[in-house]
């Protein structure tokens, strides 16, 4: 096998979010008949269920109608429109953001995190990620050359913290890392990094000299008033080693526009703007209009969005807890869980697949997130709440039909 061929075979599509329809199901000998209920993806966020932002349609047709000046933006976004993000975005992580030196607009965060990644990997360079986190971050460093070391996250041992493993943290920088990625909140737990946390993140990266990538996808979806530390805004990090990931694609609900936005290090950002221009030319231009109406919801609807998620996850986590051999911590912030569930006579992707089958209900298997979650799946319960329930119930049938079973 040569070199190319390996690396695109470690990027593995077949069980990320959105490629269920690749997982061949005609396969499995299944013990029982097919559970009746409504069809429930909760590999993603259901934006017929949870709207986008009111207004998001007619800043993109205002956005189609400037033509050329809107279509063909600078590389690295519409001047107008980073002026008032980093506006917004100052004021939200209470830190200082130069709209021409700082930000760039990409396609979606995912784009941000790919051009971030382009800009820091070289081959062989050591990268710190965090076990469990975001299903692409390891397969992005094994992409770019570079050497996963894994950093645990005991999200079970502790309800005060993420339980970020910070000894093995130091280790990792002492054994020559310079870059480390993670998600706050986590994705797939859902839970968050304490101030205490981040600023032993902030030290040992300022110590070490190292460059932090955090995404910070879902920081506006926080749950119970619980307290969110923006790792830009310690002063215990060099803030031209630091990049920030945001956009509105899963809390508003604006994942159809593509739009993301990465701001920080000036040097990283002149990088990624290059590698854009290669990949990508700029953010959709037209759909970067969009990003207008990001931080100017109207009055009470985030507010609105976030007690109603809460509610869903509240009901689904008191199923996933009564039922037996399940284990699950609650979501802290965003909308996803990642329950750990019994031993099973199958596979996890195995059971993913049958699952879907038998139930009507998509999920993502926990090796996603890390080789030794498979005894886990995550969720995004940003759904119809009914039906979101209903298919939890599901899902812990298709558990009891499974336990001691075995596919043939």
């Amino acid at each position: 096998m040569d070199l190319i061929e390996e690396k695109f075979l470690k990027l593995g599509a077949e069980y990320a979010p959105g490629q269920e329809g690749r997982q061949k199901t005609n396969e499995i000998d299944v013990p029982f008949e097919k559970i009746p209920g409504r069809p429930v993806d909760f590999s993603h966020g259901d934006v017929d269920a949870f709207q986008p932002i009111p207004g998001s349609l007619d800043a993109f047709v205002e956005g189609v109608h400037l033509g050329g000046k809107q279509a063909y933006t600078e590389y690295r976004g519409g001047m107008d429109i980073r002026e008032k993000l980093a506006e917004k975005l100052a004021d939200f992580t209470n830190t200082s953001i130069d709209p021409d030196q700082h930000v760039i607009l990409t396609s979606g965060t995912q784009g941000a995190l790919f051009l971030a990644m382009g800009s820091t990997v070289a081959r062989g360079d050591k990268v710190a990620i965090v076990e469990p986190d975001y299903f692409a971050n390891r397969k992005l460093v094994e992409f770019f050359d570079g050497e996963v070391v894994p950093v645990q996250l005991d999200y079970y041992k502790t309800d005060t913290s993420a339980g970020l493993e910070l000894t093995q943290l130091e280790d990792a920088f002492q054994s020559g890392v310079k870059l480390f990625l993670f998600s706050n909140p986590n994705n797939p737990t859902g839970v968050i990094y304490s101030r205490d946390e981040i600023q032993e993140i902030a030290g040992l990266a300022e110590q070490y000299g190292a460059t932090v990538i955090v995404d910070q996808l879902y920081s506006r979806q926080i749950f119970e008033g619980r307290t969110y530390t923006h790792l830009c805004a310690e002063n215990r990090i060099d803030r031209e080693n630091v990049i920030t990931i945001m956009g509105p694609s899963k809390t508003e609900s604006l994942s159809g526009y593509r739009l993301g936005v990465a701001f920080g290090s000036e040097k990283m950002i002149n990088r990624m703007e290059k590698l854009q221009a290669i990949v990508s030319l700029r953010a959709g231009g037209y759909n970067q209009a969009v990003l207008k109406t990001w931080f100017s919801e109207p009055a009470g609807w985030m507010e609105e969005r976030i007690k109603a998620h809460q509610a869903i996850r509240d009901d689904l986590v008191a199923k996933i807890r009564a039922a037996e051999g399940f284990q699950v911590r609650a979501t802290e912030a965003g909308s996803y869980l990642f329950p750990r569930i019994p031993e099973l006579g199958i596979s996890i992707n195995e059971f993913v697949k049958a699952l879907r089958l038998q139930a009507g209900v998509t999920v993502t298997p926990g090796k996603e997130f890390g080789p030794q979650f498979g005894d886990s799946f995550r969720i995004n319960f940003s759904q119809d709440h009914q039906a979101a329930v209903e298919a939890m119930e599901r899902v812990i049938q298709v558990v009891e039909a499974y336990r001691n079973a075995s596919i043939k």
